[in-house]
This record gives structure tokens, C-alpha cells and sequence, in this order.
């Protein structure tokens, strides 16, 4: 048993511009920290590989696909006013959510206790019929209907600790009972949506949890929300297999946003549900990056996120 890494230098493949948040180099440079620092050679290295269509599918219209498909050919181009893609955009994206499934997969499968993604293009912002917030498809939504459907897993979690609230992510299950979202961000903030009342809607009503932080809100208040709203919740609930949207700008030396989390802090969040998924989930966990943007924070709080996943 063992914690997996999922990493491909194709992921820098996805160019959106020297200035932009979402760039190549957020990756890159965590890999190359994660080799100069020994840790890399604790993790089993996964090499993605795009999911089928079909898995694709069952949370984006076809339509969107192939428009997005469409745009790519016509490339370098602009989604929207945040959102760049290349010409090789599309296959990266495709290739984001093949090595989350494979993740899933290995653990599944019981060859790895758990895993970490660091792919790119984010995906909590991509909702079934358009793309937006640097995202083109929605990686952790996609994992969790594959999880339910290819395995016919009962009950899988959601934590979403992006600084920014996963709207594309609780679209996709606002109804859906089988599948928790529990989302902490700053709040009011972009994209707009993740006010404490979205609950869900019908017979998922109950199974959405918004944690909505203050401007610098740091160490002190996300780990609270966690111990007195997220584990209540997650005893009531008892996933098979918990998926973290694991971003990282939330890190007080983050410029995007004005939140004061700490590497100790995103610890302290890893050791939490590592807890849960061993009290709930067989161990089973996988973890997707998301957000983060100033790449000295970003590789250190993943280098603690994976101690955390090791131990």
C-alpha cells in the first residue's frame, strides 16, 4: 500500500500565457521541489492517460464537448475573460481527467492507499454546458459519477477547499443524494455562488455543505469549520471514497484571494480527513489540485499535504 502521484510533463502543454495565474510552471515546480526534496521517490508515480468519452459525458453535455473541441482547433484563443486555451488544450484537459480515474482505479484496486493529482486545468469551475474560472472539464465531478457508476460505490464525498467555491461541482449533485459536497471558501467572492442556504434541492437537499469564510480568515476558522461542521457531517453521511478539490490559495502568501490558511493549516485539513477516510472509507482517497497561484506556497503545502497522506 502506498500513496500515488499523478503527474505528466504533458500537463504543461495547456499554455495560457506567461502572466497568467493558471500557468504551466504552478506544476512543474512543485514536481521539481517534490524530486529535489527525496519525497518524490515515496510516491508511486502514475502516468495518465484519457478516460474514455463516456465518462466525460455523464457530467458535460456532448454538445460542449465538441464545441470546446471546436475552439481548441481554432486556438490560442479566449472561453471567457479568465478562461485561455491553446490548440493542445483540449487533450490536456481530456488527459487531467483520465489520470484522476486512474487514481481512482489504483485505489479502488487496493494498490494504493490513497493519491494526489497535480494536474492541470483545474476543473471545480467547468459546469456541464460551458467552461469558466480557468476550468474546461469538471475533474473531481467526473471522478465521483465514475466512482458511483463504474464501481457502484453508494455514498462518495466531496471536500472543496479552494479558496474560490466549486459551483460546476454542486451543480452536478445539488439533487444527487448518493453524492456529499462540502465546500469552504472565501465568500462573498468570484464565482458568486456558495452562500451557507445551498443546501441542494429536492433529494439531495441536506447533502450540500457551504462553509462560507470571511475575509482573512485564517488557521483558526477553517480548522473549527472542519472539526465542528465537515466531521459531524461526514459521521452522519459515511462515504465509501472521499475526493478532495484540493486547492491551495486559500495560503495567506496567496495574492488571489484574502484568506490566512498556513502550510500547519492545510496539514491540520489533510490529517482531519485522512481520519475520516479511515473511519469511513476503507482509507480510500483521492486528491485533485485546484487552485493555487504563488508557486513557493503551493509546493510547500503540497509537500505537507502528501506527508500527511504517507503517514
Amino acid at each position: 500500500m502506498a500513496t500515488g502521484l499523478v503527474y505528466s510533463p504533458r500537463y504543461l502543454k495547456h499554455m495560457t500565457g506567461f502572466d497568467h495565474p493558471e500557468r504551466p510552471r504552478r506544476v512543474s515546480y512543485v514536481a521539481e521541489k517534490l524530486a529535489e526534496s527525496g519525497l518524490l521517490n515515496r510516491l508511486h508515480l502514475i502516468e495518465p492517460t484519457p478516460c474514455d468519452l463516456m465518462w466525460l459525458l455523464e457530467t458535460h453535455h456532448g454538445r460542449y464537448i465538441e464545441h470546446l473541441r471546436a475552439m481548441c482547433d481554432r486556438a490560442p484563443t479566449s472561453l471567457d475573460m479568465d478562461t485561455v486555451i491553446c490548440r493542445q488544450s483540449f487533450e490536456v484537459a481530456h488527459l487531467a481527467v483520465g489520470g484522476v480515474l486512474k487514481a481512482c482505479d489504483l485505489v479502488m484496486e487496493g494498490r494504493l492507499t490513497n493519491a494526489f493529482c497535480l494536474v492541470r486545468p483545474p476543473g471545480h469551475h467547468a459546469e456541464a454546458d460551458h467552461a469558466m474560472g480557468f476550468c474546461l472539464f469538471s475533474n473531481v465531478a467526473v471522478a465521483a459519477k465514475y466512482l458511483r457508476l463504474n464501481y457502484g460505490l453508494g455514498r462518495v464525498l466531496i471536500i472543496d477547499w479552494d479558496v474560490h467555491h466549486g459551483n460546476g461541482t454542486q451543480q452536478a449533485f445539488y439533487g444527487d443524494p448518493s453524492v456529499f459536497y462540502f465546500s469552504i471558501h472565501q465568500f462573498p467572492f468570484f464565482p458568486g455562488t456558495g452562500a451557507a442556504d445551498e443546501r441542494g434541492q429536492g433529494p439531495g437537499t441536506g447533502t450540500t455543505l457551504n462553509v462560507p469564510m470571511r475575509a482573512g480568515a485564517g488557521d483558526a476558522e477553517w480548522l473549527t469549520a472542519f472539526r465542528n461542521q465537515l466531521v459531524p457531517a461526514v459521521d452522519d453521511f459515511k462515504p465509501d471514497f472521499i475526493l478532495i478539490s484540493a486547492g491551495f490559495d486559500a495560503h495567506w502568501e496567496d495574492s488571489i484571494a484574502q484568506q490566512r490558511v498556513t502550510d500547519d493549516g492545510f496539514a491540520e485539513m489533510t490529517a482531519i480527513v485522512v481520519d475520516l477516510a479511515a473511519r469511513h472509507a476503507k482509507r480510500r482517497l483521492v486528491s485533485v489540485l485546484e487552485g493555487g497561484y504563488d508557486i513557493n506556497s503551493l509546493s510547500r503545502a503540497i509537500h505537507r499535504h502528501l506527508l500527511e497522506l504517507l503517514r
